[in-house]
């Protein structure tokens, strides 16, 4: 008896294995959405969804867009992506996420809200990147037609990763980073902006794509600021660069120095190791930031220069140093003085190395961030010229004279 128990529990327990998932669904029944865009228009939160159009992406050239975007408004976040399936034929899958594009308005109001809703949401995963349209709504950003990428949203996704390996201005965020930033205390949240060049109407339609250059193109520009969850300003390309140098997140990027009276020279930096602490002594915050950096030469338009000298060497070298400085120190100037936003984390630097001193102002540390003084250190190594050594340019104006 107990034999034949055990034998139809074993053959129970391999039933509900083979029975499959109970929540499984078809991707016939699903609308897959790569991109969110979210607004604030007239007191309504504006949601808008791309989502991508499987026959076009399969056949090259088709009919209609790779794309289609639904958008409606409610008065709740959940409300508006619920609304959603009065227009979508399909319900819409947020799964493979690749960005979300937040607009400007929503981002000056707060964007805790947004960021808690995708947060509990058990279908969307958190490795999707996380940016501010600037000068435009989130929606006519998911608009524009891409070419290169057909989908949109693997371009914007693309783009960023790209530009933030090989330039420095931009930045990569995802929602797991983004949410520890805005619980954590002593740093200050930022996020990458993506500005509409050109007229959004054009961007939608086809004919966007059928020219070698776009009419009109979406293109990352500037760094939105916040202070806890609210958008207080933008950083300019140059500002965000000092930045992400104070908090090792440079991996590459071009320097241009002066190497005459009208000509320049790019060094192309390869490494960099960036070292930000602070600490309290009696009761006064003090910050460091220490930057070792390692480049080439890239690109020289000085016929004079001879590079096979130390001198000269020594010399780029130095007005390199005090380019990143001054990069460095402008960004400190801004986020100081105008935002009063700890960007660089010094206020997390101060609570691990003086922990007692954080308790007593923790609480107003924008007004002590204001007054901190920070010095800053730069230390610049050309390593390599290139695979020649001095610029041929010279010869070529020699002859040119002869």
């Amino acid at each position: 008896m107990k034999q034949r128990l055990s034998k139809l529990s074993i053959g129970a327990i391999v039933l509900l294995l083979l029975s499959g998932c109970w929540d499984a669904r078809e991707l016939n029944e699903l609308a897959i959405a790569v991109a969110y865009g979210i607004d604030k228009r007239e007191g309504e939160y504006l949601v808008t969804a791309q989502v991508v159009n499987p026959g076009e992406i399969e056949e090259a050239g088709g009919k209609t867009t790779p794309v289609t975007v639904y958008q409606e408004s409610a008065d709740t976040l959940l409300e508006g992506f619920r609304r959603l399936t009065t227009i979508a034929p399909r319900k819409i899958y947020g799964s493979h996420l690749r960005i979300l594009v937040i607009g400007e308005e929503l981002a000056k109001e707060g964007i805790g809200e947004v960021i808690d809703l995708l947060s509990r949401d058990p279908e969307i995963r958190n490795d999707f990147y996380i940016v501010v349209s600037k000068e435009a709504y989130a929606g006519d950003v998911l608009q524009v037609l891409t070419s290169l990428e057909t989908i949109p949203a693997n371009k914007l996704y693309a783009s960023l990763e790209t530009s933030e390996k090989t330039w420095a201005p931009t930045m990569t965020v995802t929602l797991d980073q983004l949410s520890r930033q805005l619980m954590e205390a002593g740093m200050e949240p930022m996020l990458t902006g993506v500005e509409v060049i050109g007229d959004v109407s054009v961007g939608e339609s086809k004919e966007n794509v059928a020219h070698i250059e776009p009419q009109t193109q979406l293109q990352y520009h500037g760094t939105a600021v916040f202070n806890k969850d609210a958008l207080v300003g933008w950083l300019n390309d140059s500002e965000s660069k000092g930045v992400h140098y104070a908090i090792d997140r440079v991996k590459s990027t071009v320097v241009v120095v002066p190497c005459g009276e009208e000509g320049k020279i790019g060094i192309e930096l390869i490494d960099t190791k960036a070292e930000l602490k602070a600490k309290a002594i009696n009761n006064h915050p003090r910050g460091t930031i220490d930057l070792q950096v390692e480049g080439k030469v890239s690109d020289v338009e000085c016929s004079h220069l001879d590079l096979s000298k130390k001198s000269t060497i020594e010399d780029l070298e130095k007005k390199t140093e005090e380019n990143i400085k001054n990069k460095i120190q402008d960004a400190l100037k801004v986020t100081q003085e105008e935002f009063q936003s700890d960007l660089f984390g010094f206020g997390k630097a101060i609570h691990r190395s003086s922990p007692d001193y954080w308790k007593t102002v923790k609480k107003e540390w924008d007004q002590q961030y204001k007054d901190l003084p920070v010095k800053v250190t730069v230390d610049v190594t050309i390593s390599r010229t290139g695979t020649i050594g001095n610029s041929p340019l010279k010869e070529i104006e020699e002859n040119r004279q002869e």
